[in-house]
C-alpha cells in the first residue's frame, strides 16, 4: 500500500514539473519536452508510477537507475545501448568492468517498456526511458525535480570496450576523470555537480579496497581517506575476500538525495578514490566541492544543468536508430 502511495505522491508532481515545461526551450535543437505530448501523453505518469513502487519495495534501486543514465550516455552517447543483452553480433556492455556484478535495475526498465508497449506501442524510447527514469529516482529521495527533453531513439548496437574504456572508474586520476568527461562535452563544473548522485548508493569493497590497504604500491593506506572511517570499513572489506560487499557511499544521509556527500569530503570521508581527488587534487574543484558543501540550493541548481547537458550526449534522432520493442534487444528486421 505504501509502495502505492509513495508512486501515487510522485505522479502529481511529474504532472506539475511537465505542465511548466512550455517555460523550457528544448535544450538540443532536436530534444524536446513536449515530445511524447499527442503520441503518448500518459508517458510520464507511467514511468513515474513504476519508478515510485521500485523505490519504495528496493530503496537502492533509485541509485542503481540513475547510474544506468550515466554508463549510457558515456558511451556512444544516450541510445539505451547498456540494456541490450548479448546476442549474435552484440556483446552486451553489461558484461564491461564498469557494469558487471553491478549494474542491476534492468527489470525494472523491463516492467515500464512493457506498460508503454500496452499503453502506446512502439512509441517511447528505451533511452528515453533511461533519462525518466534518472529524473524520477532524484525527486523520490528528495531530490531536485526538471523538465527532461525526450525524443531520443535506440541504438542497434553496443560496445563494451567503451564501455570499459569512456565510463570514469573508482581509480582514475582525477586529469583521467576531466578528460573522459571533457569527451563527451561535460566541464569540471559538470564532474563535480554530476558526481555528486554518490550521495545515494553503494560500492563494492573491491571498488576502494586499494585505499585501506596499499594506495600507492608503498603498502600504506591512502594518506587522503580519514583513519578511523578507514578502520570502520575495514572489518567488511578485508585484504582479500568480500569482493561484493557493499558500502554506502554516503553513509550519513544514504537514502537521501542531498549535498552530505560533499561535506564527507571536506571531512576526507569520500569513499571512492575519485570522490576525494575532487577536494584534495585540484584547486578548481575543491572550490566546487566547498561551494556544494555550503549551498544545497547552488548544488541541486547545477546538478539539473548538469544533468540535462548529459541527456544530450549524442542522442539518435530523426530516422537513425529505432525504437525498440524490447529494451533488451534489437527490433528484428
Amino acid at each position: 500500500m505504501k509502495g502505492a502511495m509513495a508512486a501515487a505522491a510522485l505522479v502529481p508532481l511529474v504532472a506539475l514539473l511537465f505542465s511548466f515545461s512550455s517555460a523550457f526551450p528544448a535544450s538540443s535543437g532536436q530534444l524536446d519536452p513536449h515530445f511524447y505530448d499527442h503520441s503518448c501523453p500518459q508517458a510520464q505518469q507511467i514511468v513515474a508510477s513504476i519508478v515510485g513502487k521500485a523505490h519504495y519495495q528496493d530503496p537502492r534501486m533509485a541509485a542503481s537507475l540513475l547510474r544506468l543514465h550515466f554508463h549510457d550516455c558515456f558511451v556512444k552517447g544516450c541510445d539505451a545501448s547498456l540494456l541490450l543483452d548479448s546476442s549474435g553480433s552484440i556483446t552486451s556492455e553489461k558484461r564491461s568492468n564498469p557494469n558487471k556484478d553491478s549494474a542491476r535495475g534492468f527489470e525494472v526498465i523491463d516492467e515500464i517498456k512493457s506498460a508503454l508497449e500496452a499503453a502506446c506501442p512502439g512509441i517511447v524510447s528505451c533511452a528515453d526511458i533511461l533519462a525518466l527514469v534518472a529524473r524520477d529516482s532524484v525527486v523520490m529521495t528528495g531530490g531536485p525535480g526538471w523538465i527532461v527533453p525526450l525524443g531520443r531513439r535506440d541504438s542497434r548496437s553496443a560496445s563494451v570496450q567503451g564501455s570499459n574504456n569512456d565510463i570514469p572508474a573508482p581509480n582514475n586520476t582525477l586529469p583521467t576523470i576531466i578528460t573522459k568527461f571533457k569527451l563527451v562535452g561535460l566541464d569540471i563544473v559538470d564532474l563535480v555537480a554530476l558526481l555528486g548522485s554518490h550521495t545515494i548508493g553503494d560500492s563494492r569493497c573491491t571498488s576502494f579496497r586499494q585505499r585501506l590497504y596499499n594506495q600507492t604500491g608503498n603498502g600504506l593506506p591512502d594518506n587522503k581517506l580519514d583513519v578511523s572511517y578507514a578502520a570502520a570499513l575495514r572489518p567488511r572489506c578485508p585484504r582479500s575476500g568480500g569482493d561484493q560487499n557493499l558500502f554506502f557511499l554516503d553513509p550519513v544521509t544514504p537514502f537521501k538525495f542531498d549535498n552530505q556527500y560533499y561535506k564527507n569530503l571536506l571531512a576526507f570521508r569520500g569513499l571512492l578514490a575519485s570522490d576525494e581527488v575532487l577536494f584534495t587534487d585540484s584547486p578548481a574543484t575543491s572550490e566546487l566541492v566547498k561551494l556544494y558543501a555550503a549551498n544545497q540550493d547552488i548544488f541541486f541548481q547545477h546538478f539539473v544543468q548538469s544533468m540535462v547537458k548529459m541527456g544530450n550526449i549524442s542522442p539518435l534522432t530523426g530516422g537513425n536508430g529505432e525504437i525498440r520493442k524490447v529494451c533488451r534487444r534489437v527490433n528484428h528486421s
